[in-house]
């Protein structure tokens, strides 16, 4: 069957869902408590090994199948306008955010700005830039704007490209 990225997203969700909520039914009935008073048998609640065994390794060999139609797909799909893989343009986007905030405190630093001793001394001490704030400013919107083209090619992949999973 075909699914966009964001479909396959959704399924995956949904299988990992299935199985935490059969994993969870597993322990809740795998062992039980009774007292020496009690009729252990009609107490027991209602777990079948074999069966539950059975059902978490369908669910994770779904979840295995999903995860590397969606592996391939990121590996192999290239963003047309980036010339990059998603699975490129997935590791990139971390980092342009994490540059994106670097940048962010250098283009708003002044060129000279006075310190102030915590020691008490009379010296006057300045801290100054010792870079182009507006080289800073400069890459700070070439980063940000990379990052929101690629967020939005992304974006566009992810709703609309169809890739198989069998």
């Amino acid at each position: 069957m075909k699914y966009t990225s964001a479909e396959a997203a959704k399924l995956l969700r949904s299988l990992n869902e299935e199985l935490g909520a059969v994993m969870g039914a597993e322990v809740a009935t795998r062992e039980f408590i009774a007292a020496t008073t009690e009729d252990v048998e009609s107490i027991r609640p209602k777990y079948d090994f074999t069966e539950t065994q059975k059902e978490i390794e369908r669910l994770q060999k779904e979840i295995r199948k999903v995860k590397h139609a969606l592996n391939v797909f990121n590996t192999t799909t290239v963003i047309p306008e980036l010339g990059i893989t998603i699975d490129e343009a997935l590791v990139y986007m971390p980092q342009l955010s994490s540059q994106k905030m670097k940048l962010s405190s250098m283009r708003g630093r002044q060129a000279k700005t006075r310190e102030y001793s915590r020691s008490g001394s009379s010296i006057i001490e300045y801290r100054y830039a010792n870079y182009d704030i507006d080289a800073a400013d400069a890459e700070f919107k070439r980063v940000s704007d990379l990052l929101a083209k690629m967020q939005t090619a992304l974006d566009v992949i992810n709703n609309s490209v169809k890739f198989e999973i069998k």
